[in-house]
């Protein structure tokens, strides 16, 4: 069984020592940078969160209010984020049910996008013309 100071930890303080533990040396820069974006984000959102206080409804709440100013598949990464911390957080004994479970991902609607590259028509046009 967990000690009980545990389950009162702030779930923010956690998930950065988790990111330290697991994380840190084991994925690349890059990788690293999201998930203390999303520890930040933590801070920000949820800063007296404890742990023994995450529950399903808690978790969809923390999920809404980041959805609110982001768009689902980036709400989609910051809830796989946190869910790799909390399991570990089930196993550990810190939480008695995985509030991840059923979770709805919700997000803004993505913003039209620009290509990247030229479609056959315009290389075409390119190559011919000299431009588009």
């Amino acid at each position: 069984m967990a000690d009980p100071t545990e389950k009162n930890e702030l779930f923010h303080v956690y998930y950065e020592r988790w990111i330290t533990v697991y994380k840190e040396g084991a994925i690349r820069k890059v990788t690293m940078a999201k998930y203390l974006m999303t520890q930040q984000w933590l801070v920000k959102l949820v800063p007296e969160l404890k742990i023994c206080d995450l529950t399903r409804i808690t978790y969809q709440k923390l999920l809404n209010k980041y959805a609110e100013n982001h768009e689902r598949q980036t709400t989609m990464d910051f809830h796989h984020q946190l869910k790799g911390a909390i399991l570990d957080a089930v196993d550990e004994g810190l939480i008695e049910r995985d509030p991840t479970r059923k979770a709805i991902i919700k997000g803004k609607t993505p913003r039209p996008k620009k290509p990247k590259y030229l479609n056959q028509y315009e290389l075409h046009t390119v190559l011919v013309n000299g431009r588009l």
